[in-house]
């Protein structure tokens, strides 16, 4: 799929969130990363003192924003892949939706249940505390 508008990618990124909920489990895969693409126009030429020159673009880069369900070849369903460019300006905004969509989504989320894990815990100190102190005793 080709790069979406920003407010595209907010309703399919909150559709992927619903679809998650109907499941068992799964995982939503949230990247992003700065995207330079014009090297030549918007990063400075390096210097021999300075061998890091993307570290200081001349103007400032867009952002890509990646999501994925992150189904492979086993796994029942479609693969779904969204991205989106947001430019520099509109960061602020962006993330702010961001935030808003991507809370909404984890709300609905179940807690681990780790009560299992805390019964073994548990069995382990009280068995082998137990046996010791029955064995004792006549």
């Amino acid at each position: 799929m080709g790069v979406l508008t920003n407010e595209e990618f907010f309703t399919k990124l909150a559709g992927l969130f619903e679809s998650g909920k109907d499941k068992d489990h799964g995982a939503i895969y949230l990247t992003q990363k700065r995207l330079s693409y014009d090297q030549d126009d918007a990063l400075a030429k390096p210097t021999a003192e300075d061998s890091f020159a993307d570290l200081h673009p001349t103007k400032p880069l867009p952002v890509l924003i990646r999501a994925s369900n992150n189904k492979g070849k086993k796994e029942r369903g479609e693969k779904v892949k969204l991205s989106t460019v947001v430019e520099p300006a509109d960061l602020e905004a962006f993330f702010g939706r961001y935030a808003e969509v991507c809370r909404a989504g984890m709300a609905a989320l179940k807690p681990r249940d780790r009560t299992k894990r805390k019964a073994k815990a548990r069995k382990k100190k009280v068995g082998g505390a137990g046996q010791t102190a029955m064995s004792a005793i006549p």
